[in-house]
């Protein structure tokens, strides 16, 4: 007999064993069958081959199992939410509230009248500090102090604004 018709043999011997094995495996008897006859594909190979596998029923099952298993990855891979892989910063806002808009204008109004009353050095720090993103170190040469000074009144200044709008906890 032929190696093709050997694993042929083998193969419909085991046909049901198999599928009840993939079943619990993937949840469903239909897409076990589907995985079974696509095993039957991998050990019947189109060309003829003159061996058969040492345990060519527990290589079946091993073809099964893999198969399964690869088709379970596969799923979850397709399943996965998009907006998981989206970066937080991608992900638009959702929109506030006429009331939370004003609450925010209004605390917004609050800071910058603090602002307003700081020395113009501390105010000038934290301007560029917070709004345009420089370093201390170029605001040290922009104000011709030190950059300790420069971190010491940007500090004092935001806990001071933290503790007169109520967020001093944050």
């Amino acid at each position: 007999m032929k190696g093709s018709d050997a694993r042929s043999v083998i193969f419909l011997a085991h046909r049901a064993a198999l599928i009840e094995y993939a079943t619990p495996i993937l949840g469903s008897r239909e897409t076990a069958e589907d995985i079974v006859q696509e095993a039957f594909l991998k050990f019947v190979p189109p060309r003829p081959a003159a061996d058969v596998p040492e345990q060519p029923a527990a290589y079946l099952y091993r073809i099964v199992r893999n198969l399964s298993l690869d088709l379970l990855r596969r799923k979850k891979l397709e399943s996965r939410d998009p907006l998981d892989e989206t970066s937080y910063w991608a992900v638009p806002r959702p929109e506030a509230s006429p009331e939370q808009s004003a609450l925010l204008r209004d605390e917004i109004r609050q800071i910058a009248a603090m602002l307003a009353e700081m020395p113009t050095e501390t105010r000038i720090a934290v301007e560029m500090h917070r709004f345009g993103g420089h370093k201390l170190q170029d605001i040290a040469a922009h104000l011709g102090l030190s950059v300790a000074t420069v971190h010491r009144m940007i500090h004092t200044a935001l806990v001071d604004i933290a503790k007169r709008t109520g967020r001093e906890q944050t």
